[in-house]
This record gives structure tokens, sequence and C-alpha cells, in this order.
């Protein structure tokens, strides 16, 4: 798992180095992954392939810039990249009007709010914004495995190998940090519904 993690930094520093062999490696040796995860949420190979390739431009940009931070993290790192993109996919989309072009127009198949109004959409933000700050009060250990299963939607079994600690150790990190969350929660008497 360890020597995982070094031949990431290790390629990361090379190809911001100049070889641009690196980054090929590092492409394939995590394809697999990211593409999976990717099809998995948004369940459509072309579509899988655009996020794919913008998911690397991104990375990329950020390491020519300098603006990537080491932490032996990168395989989470392009994870969370991917996951923005297939949010921004989604919401790309979900702006655009679907209607049919029939001799019986109807005027409400383009005009129908399937979105949330602006108060339930601020309750939400708010709400989620509330998430957050919670989960930040974690310690570091449970926080890390919550937002890898929350927001990344990993395994266990790949938090397990991100982290380089057993499934079972990343399962109690996951089980105290809900603990926890629900002790603050309930301590505060936050309510996280709308």
């Amino acid at each position: 798992m360890f020597r995982n993690q070094c031949d990431d930094s290790v390629l990361v520093k090379e190809y911001i180095n100049g070889r641009e062999i690196a980054l090929e490696l590092l492409i394939k040796k995590h394809q697999q992954r990211i593409f999976s995860f990717i099809y998995s949420k948004v369940q459509d190979r072309d579509i899988t392939e655009d996020v794919f390739q913008d998911t690397f431009i991104k990375v990329i940009k950020t390491l020519k810039k300098g603006n990537y931070n080491e932490e032996g993290k990168f395989l989470p790192w392009v994870m969370r990249i991917a996951h923005n993109l297939v949010i921004d996919h989604f919401r790309k989309n979900n702006r655009m009007p679907k209607f049919n072009n029939s001799d019986d127009f109807d005027i409400f198949s383009i005009i129908s709010d399937n979105a949330l109004n602006a108060e339930k959409r601020i309750i939400k933000d708010q709400i989620l914004s509330d998430v957050r700050n919670l989960i930040e009060e974690l310690p570091e250990e449970q926080k890390e495995v919550l937002k890898m299963r929350m927001y990344m939607d990993m395994s266990f079994n790949e938090i397990s190998e991100s982290t380089g600690v057993s499934i079972n150790t990343a399962l109690g990190r996951m089980r105290y940090a809900l603990i926890n969350l629900r002790k603050v929660i309930e301590k505060n008497k936050i309510i996280l519904v709308n």
C-alpha cells in the first residue's frame, strides 16, 4: 500500500519535472478505477469518456501550474476532481429544457419546474453547509474516511488501500465518525431536514 502511494508521488514529481511518460503511467495505473467510478454515476460510456478526459485535463493543468500539494493522496485527489466534474455534467444538463416537438404543443413541457424552488434550495444549501461544518469538527482520521466514503463513493476496500489501514480500521473510523456526528447534532439540537 505505502509503495503505491510512494510510486504515485514519485510519478507526479517526475511529470512536474518534465517527464511526460510519468503521467501516462499514472493514468494507466488508475484508469480502470476512475473510469468505473465515473461510469457508476453517469451510466453512459460516451459521457464517461468525456468526463474522464476532462478529469485528466484538469489534473494536467493543476500539475503544470504547480498547484498540486503532494500528500501521498493522488488517487483521492483525482477522484474528487472526477466527482466534481460529474456533478457539473448533471447541473449543466438539468438547466437545458427538454420538450417534445409535436402538434399538441404543451408549454408546460418546457417550463415545468423540476428543480427546487428558491426557498427549498436555500434550506438545502444551508443543511449541506451545516453538515460540512460538522464533518470538519471530526478527528482527522474519521473525517478522512467519512469524506472518502460519502463524497467520493469509495468502497471500504478502496479506503483501506488509500489510507494504508485495514478494512476493519476503516470501518471502525467510519462508525465512530457517524457516532460523533450524531452526538454533536443531538447536543446542539441541530435540525438537518427541510
